[in-house]
């Protein structure tokens, strides 16, 4: 059994590291550095950490404050929070003047968990994605998630950072180095192309084994930036199967498959494409895995509904 890790606490150690190189980086929290997992940066740089309170907005204003005077700050907190209460502040402080802040939303999607509701953030990405000048990541696993902490530290403009609490193991190679719109293919087959991102991208290579059990060979992608969207690269995996799945723990709108339809509408005729996601509903209290299962994002589920799409065909 590989190790499983949650790329929250992958960050965690990533940021201290950073930390370690970047002294104009500082890291601000809402209260919430144990789960957040920024913990590791206050112990190794106090003087660089800001715990503001359970005042989301408030910590955003401050990270622009920051930004616009030099530093790099990133601001934590669960992703839902961090998007939903303060994106007055990240649209207008933020995003308009393309200040250099990343904002790490932690503890992101259905596998939020028991917290329901309330805590499971399914609109995030969308509602990042849709403000001019934002980057928006979803690392697949602990490596990844490391070497986007780092990589941001650089980047030019804002960033989201979209993080979990659902572990599951390395699946890029410990040498891997991230670059904005990398595009890695994880399988390869000529039935069907799965494009996945976050933690779906190791259900979606369950999935991939068990289709093979059924005979039907899958590509599986991991598509780490949903924006900017790599669409050349989505073109290419697109055009090797009669049909593309999107996977991702997200709402189908706004998110990942939305995106990949756009770049597949646009340039015309092509594969059929299926959005798995969440589809325009609101999270509920329950495990991991019993809401992963629930909404056709499991291994299982996943093959479930590819066999039967291609069955359609």
């Amino acid at each position: 059994m590989p190790e499983m890790q949650q790329t929250r606490f992958a960050y965690g150690e990533a940021l201290k590291r950073v930390g370690d190189t970047h002294p104009n980086v500082v890291v601000l929290d809402a209260d919430l550095y144990n789960s957040t997992r920024t913990v590791t940066f206050r112990d190794a740089h106090p003087e660089r950490f800001f715990d503001v309170g359970i005042a989301e907005a408030d910590m955003v204003s401050t990270a622009a404050g920051m930004a616009a005077s030099g530093l790099v700050p990133y601001a934590n907190s669960f992703a839902m929070f961090i998007t939903a209460h303060c994106y007055d502040q990240i649209r207008i402080q933020i995003a308009y003047p393309r200040l250099h802040v990343i904002l790490a939303g932690s503890s992101a999607g259905l596998t939020q968990g028991p917290d329901g509701a309330s805590h499971q953030s399914l609109e995030d990405v969308a509602l990042m994605r849709a403000l001019p000048n934002m980057t928006v990541l979803v690392p697949a696993d602990g490596i990844e998630a490391a070497a986007m902490t780092a990589a941001v530290a650089d980047l030019d403009g804002p960033a989201y950072l979209r993080l979990g609490r659902y572990p599951v193991p390395d699946l890029l190679p410990a040498c891997y180095r991230f670059s904005l719109g990398r595009i890695d293919t994880l399988r390869e087959g000529s039935d069907v192309t799965i494009l996945a991102c976050g933690h779906t991208v190791y259900t979606s290579m369950l999935a991939a084994e068990a289709l093979a059990a059924q005979g039907i060979e899958a590509t599986v992608a991991n598509v780490s930036t949903i924006k900017p969207l790599n669409a050349e690269a989505i073109l290419a995996l697109a055009s090797g199967a009669p049909l593309v799945v999107s996977v991702e723990e997200h709402s189908v709108i706004g998110g990942l498959g939305s995106a990949v339809a756009e770049v597949l509408s646009e340039a015309g005729n092509g594969p059929r494409l299926v959005r798995l996601g969440t589809n325009d509903v609101f999270g509920e209290s329950a495990t991991a895995d019993e809401l992963l299962a629930k909404h056709g994002l499991s291994g299982p589920g996943i093959a479930e509904r590819v066999a039967a799409e291609l069955d359609n065909d």
